[in-house]
Order: structure tokens, then sequence, then C-alpha cells
């Protein structure tokens, strides 16, 4: 569902900063900004996913759907858009046969290529070369290297990557997390690997993100580390991804912020990470 009347303001020119005035404190605000909503009756069940102005209903009962949509249509402008099919730039694949849904990004992926010119590039079999590391080295020495890059889009291409990343590609987390620490003194090499990444996600954007119908609905979580990746701190990367029902619903790839002196030190980082985590969800 759509919502039509979202945003009934014009854009401003200057940019406005507000900050509560001292002497009224607001504590009855709740610090948790929900985007997921559920209602409950009986064994029915309906979750609401709310985007911005986009919402995505889900339930396992048709008769609970009707009466939430006549619920939004009643009180707010709604536009019903039907069974979704493509949500926030993510393709929906259903098969209620096998019980199979998939979830891909190559629209998504398509345009990226295209705005970074690199639509009809050879595909790549790998993000990132083995064993590569980035270091400062790289990184702008005088004022010619600094001309030639300034008008490299390199802060939107990470970003457009990242947002493949998050949403349905946990096979670029490691080298995306990697290349976002140049954003603000890149070199040349990390242009190449950033277009590199762009040539395996052209071989590889049919990729779907796969869940099966199952009775087992059980978190399985698995993570991993290196040690001291990041060759000028000496700073180790942690890593953890979690699946149910045969795909990932979570994933990470981060720099530590402790500086481990050996390799079990570094998994133990990660361990901990991942299973906070793990707590969590």
């Amino acid at each position: 569902m759509d919502m039509k009347t979202t945003f009934l303001n014009g854009e401003l020119e200057e940019e406005v900063y507000m900050k509560q005035l001292e002497g009224f404190p607001s504590s009855d605000e709740n610090v948790m900004d929900q985007c997921t909503y559920f209602k409950v009756s009986g064994s029915k069940v309906c979750f609401l996913v709310l985007y911005v102005d986009d919402i995505l209903l889900a339930t396992n009962d048709k008769g609970l759907l009707h009466e939430v949509k006549q619920f939004f249509s009643k009180n707010f402008d709604m536009k019903d858009m039907g069974e979704a099919s493509y949500v926030i730039g993510i393709k929906i694949h259903k098969d209620k046969f096998q019980g199979i849904l998939g979830l891909s990004q190559e629209t998504y992926i398509n345009k990226v290529l295209e705005r970074f010119l690199m639509k009809d590039c050879s595909p790549s079999v790998s993000p990132i070369v083995k064993g590569y590391r980035f270091n400062l080295n790289q990184c702008q020495k005088n004022d010619l290297e600094r001309e030639q890059m300034k008008n490299i889009p390199y802060a939107s291409a990470v970003g457009s990557l990242m947002y493949a990343q998050v949403c349905t590609r946990p096979d670029i987390t490691f080298v995306v997390g990697m290349l976002g620490q140049y954003k603000s003194n890149l070199g040349l090499d990390h242009w190449k690997a950033i277009k590199k990444v762009m040539r395996y996600l052209q071989g590889t954007k049919y990729y779907k993100l796969m869940y099966r119908r199952t009775s087992n609905l059980e978190v399985v979580g698995y993570t991993d580390s290196n040690f001291a990746g990041y060759v000028d701190s000496r700073k180790s990367t942690s890593g953890y991804i979690f699946i149910l029902a045969g795909g990932a619903i979570s994933w990470r790839s981060v720099k530590q912020i402790l500086t481990a002196t050996s390799t079990m030190e570094a998994e133990f980082i990660s361990c901990f990470k991942a299973t906070s985590h793990g707590v969590w969800l």
C-alpha cells in the first residue's frame, strides 16, 4: 500500500536546526522508532512493515488482511498496490507451490552499472582479489593526484554498492566495508577496486536470497575474523551471518575497535559481536 499525502510541505531553501528548549524535557517520548508492527487475533497474525510512505503487509489470514486495509483506507488516502512484487528496489520472487521466496536486486544493480558507465563491462568472478589489502600508501600523495581524483564519484559509488550489500548481497559486505574507509582520501587503486566490485555484480546480478518453507524455524549463525587485516592500524575485521529458512537474514563485516594481539583474540572479539547480535535476533 502507498500513502498519497505523506509529504504535505514544500522543500525549504534554508537549513533549519532545532533543539528542545532548556527546561522543557520530553521524558514521555518513545526511544524506539519502530518500522515493523503486528496485530494478533487468536491464531491470526498480520505484520506491517513501514518505509517512509510505503506499507508492506504480511498475514496468514486474508480476512485480517482486508480488515487492516479497510482501516487504513478509511483513515488515510491510500493506494492499494495489490500483491507485492517490488519493494524499495528489491524484487520479490514467490513460488507458493514449492514454498519458495526469493529476493533480488537485478534491476537496481543494472541502474547502478548504467549510472557509473559500467553497463557493458565484462564480469568478474570475485569482488576482490584474494589476499589483496588496502592501505594508506594507495591514497593521494600530491596535488596532481588530488586533481585527478576530485571528479571521481567515489562516495556515491560506495553508497550505491552499500545499499545492495545491506539488502540482498552479503557476498560484497567485506570489500564494500573496506572501500568505505577511504571515502575522504581515496586513491586510483580504490576506484579500480570499486569497478571490480561492479564487474562482479555484472556477472551475478541475478543472484537471489532464497528462503524455503520449513517447520524448523531455527536461526543459525556463523562468525569469523581475519587478523591484522588493516595494514596501517593492525586492526582485524569481524564478520558474521545468520541464516533462517535456508537464506541469510542478517550479516555484517566490521573493523574491530580493539587491536587484537593474536588470531585467537580476534576470533573471540568476532564471536562476542556475533553472539550479542544473535541474542538480539
